[in-house]
């Protein structure tokens, strides 16, 4: 079963073509590395929630769209040692805490172990 990373981000809608550039940039580094796929999502149907939403978890404001993404590996592992080989590759010094398209405090980002996939 692969292994998953996942993330949930508010991106102001006048810098989707940025971010997009920047994902464009990260597909290509992290598939380099081994990664299995990558894949990135702008929302359309993402109704704010009276308690819970995506919107409220990343507190995504009237001029923001909510991007959903992942990366699959083969292994926890090999996520661990594909990643340290991407934020190392000289290609995503680019970017950094200040000039990211995105507010990266807002965003939610974890790993899972998958246990069922088809």
């Amino acid at each position: 079963m692969p292994y998953v990373d996942g993330f949930v981000l508010a991106v102001p809608k006048d810098k989707i073509e940025q971010y997009k550039e920047m994902a464009r940039l990260g597909a290509e580094v992290w598939m380099e590395h081994g990664a299995l796929s990558y894949v990135e999502c702008i929302g359309d149907d993402v109704p704010y929630g009276e308690l819970t939403s995506f919107p409220r978890a990343v507190q995504a404001k009237d001029d923001e769209v909510v991007v959903f993404s992942w990366i699959t590996y083969e292994s926890r592992a090999k996520r661990d040692e594909i990643q340290a080989k991407a934020m190392a590759d000289p290609r995503m010094n680019q970017y950094d805490h200040s000039n990211t398209p995105f507010d990266g405090k807002r965003m939610i980002f974890g790993g899972f172990e998958s246990f069922l996939a088809r």
